[in-house]
């Protein structure tokens, strides 16, 4: 089993910048892909981004290409969403999520644990 905490969502104006942080417990944290993924009301959960386990592969959605940025630090069990010039059309709750192979991948359901989510909105 894999326990996932988010943190790190909040308010930010149009523009701004967030760094959402998931700590992970429960298994060797290096082993797992990890991914980033939202669900704005009323709509389907997206992908955002997913990092391998070593950290050497990410992946991102190409409404986020260049503007958020997914790191690692596996001595740390953690992973991070580094989010800048976000967008009204950003908000929706972030989910970190980890799955049983190293690979990193955008299929949603291919995660195996999830965490409660975080709470990110952006005003215009």
């Amino acid at each position: 089993q894999v326990q996932l905490v988010e943190s790190g969502g909040g308010l930010v104006q149009a523009g701004g910048s967030l760094r959402l942080s998931c700590a992970a417990s429960g298994r060797t944290f290096s082993y797992s892909g990890m991914g980033w993924i939202r669900q704005a009301p009323g709509k389907e959960r997206e992908f955002v981004a997913a990092i391998s386990g070593g950290g050497f592969t990410t992946i991102y959605a190409d409404s986020v290409k260049g503007r958020f940025t997914i790191s690692r630090d596996n001595a740390k069990n953690t992973v991070y969403l580094q989010m800048n010039s976000l967008k009204p059309e950003d908000t929706a709750v972030y989910y970190c999520a980890a799955r049983d192979r190293g690979r990193p991948t955008k299929v949603v359901s291919d995660y195996d644990y999830w965490g409660q989510g975080t709470q990110v909105t952006v005003s215009s």
